[in-house]
């Protein structure tokens, strides 16, 4: 039977889980507490970094409704719960993954998916939100300014048209 404390901590679990965009789930085997705080520094503007222990955390996310995750839930298992851009987020632990060799990027939660290790690597190969957002921005105002040159165009062609007519019309 489990006791009043692990109850209690699952349920915090599972409402950082309930309260995040993404989760990305690491091995830290091998990191030393001072690199886990300098993960924990590199990460506090996007998500927390936190370490799990497995059976609670597998409690907490079928709770959630994340029976997946269970799969990556196997050895020591530190999970940054991202509250932020999930992307930013990504290359940060990716980057920090460079830096300290021990650190593994096991796979993520993110949008009722679970990704695998590439997967989870994939996102920090993407663009940041601003950036995605001003491309397709960009791709907008490029088709807007097209059709109203389309528009001008057919506009001045009409209007030579009936030129062309008016100038018959008077002969």
């Amino acid at each position: 039977m489990p006791n009043a404390e692990k109850l209690e901590k699952v349920q915090a679990l599972k409402e950082r889980i309930s309260g995040s965009e993404a989760l990305l789930l690491t091995e830290y085997r091998g990191l030393t507490v001072h690199d886990t705080k300098e993960l924990r520094r590199s990460l506090a503007d996007t998500a927390s970094f936190a370490v799990v222990k497995n059976t609670l955390m597998s409690r907490a996310s079928v709770e959630a409704g994340i029976d997946e995750l269970e799969r990556l839930l196997e050895g020591p298992t530190a999970v940054a719960f991202v509250e932020g851009d999930v992307v930013s987020a990504a290359k940060k632990v990716v980057d920090a993954a460079k830096k300290y060799p021990a650190l593994i990027l096991k796979g993520a939660y993110m949008e009722g998916r679970v990704l695998d290790a590439a997967q989870a690597q994939a996102l920090a190969t993407l663009e940041s939100r601003e950036v995605m957002l001003s491309r397709i921005a960009g791709m907008i105002k490029a088709d807007m300014a097209r059709a109203a040159a389309a528009f001008v165009a057919v506009q001045s062609r009409f209007l030579g048209l009936l030129e062309a007519y008016k100038t018959e019309k008077e002969e």
